[in-house]
């Protein structure tokens, strides 16, 4: 069932953020196995993949508490079709990886929807009820139907977590904050193959007053949540 109407205030910086559960979503940026695990396009590129381990649990216990209050819960994951058909040529040849997308690996053709590589990871595997947004691009409004979700949900506030945080979270939260959305960015719940980039990427969110956004830990968040999932 969706939230009561209640109010909650998060710890975050640059300053609290006061928020109404009833206009806010979840939203998890490209949690896939193709990122997240060996042999996927994050490792094809030189990544260290493990980097990426430690959004896991943050992302997991807010997502849970998320269901328990009944949030609506978005993920989204960056992919192409079967004929890349929606892949730029500049994408598919840029960097030097082992493998580009659209190429064999071992969960199927690289960043290609359908395959299993594409998929989330178990561990944060969405419900049969929950919003999976299928983006091409780096940012989660670009040529998806992001933006006719969240306004028929009446969403005003947008908890982000996922990966990378310099890349499809960065974006994604940009692109949001020019449509008007206030985005607080789950510290803990993001990362990225290089720390540094992580940490210069939620500084810019929360730079000159919160010019892109806020930026909380899971605890702060889960801690707000609590007088709503008991």
């Amino acid at each position: 069932m969706p939230p009561s109407p209640a109010r909650a205030t998060i710890t975050a910086e640059p300053a609290p953020i006061g928020l109404d559960w009833a206009t806010t979503a979840l939203l998890i940026i490209d949690m896939q196995r193709d990122f997240l695990e060996p042999g996927g396009f994050g490792e094809t590129l030189g990544n260290d993949v493990s980097q990426l381990e430690r959004a896991v649990a943050p992302i997991a216990a807010v997502l849970k508490a998320a269901r328990r209050m009944g949030l609506p819960v978005i993920h989204t994951r960056e992919g192409h079709r079967p004929d890349l058909s929606d892949a730029p040529p500049a994408k598919i040849a840029r960097g030097a990886p082992s493998l580009r997308i659209g190429d064999p690996g071992p969960m199927g053709r690289i960043l290609i929807r359908g395959e299993p590589g594409h998929d989330i990871i178990p561990e944060l595997a969405p419900h049969a009820d929950e919003i999976v947004i299928d983006k091409p691009g780096k940012g989660a409004f670009y040529a998806t139907e992001l933006g006719d979700v969240l306004q028929k949900y009446g969403i005003e506030t947008l908890l982000v977590c996922g990966v990378t945080t310099e890349v499809c979270v960065n974006t994604t939260v940009r692109e949001a904050n020019d449509r008007g959305y206030r985005c607080i960015v789950i510290g803990d719940g993001c990362a990225s193959y290089f720390p540094e980039f992580h940490a210069a990427g939620l500084a810019m969110i929360k730079a000159q007053g919160g010019i892109f956004g806020w930026v909380a830990d899971s605890d702060a968040v889960l801690a707000a949540m609590k007088g709503d999932v008991g």
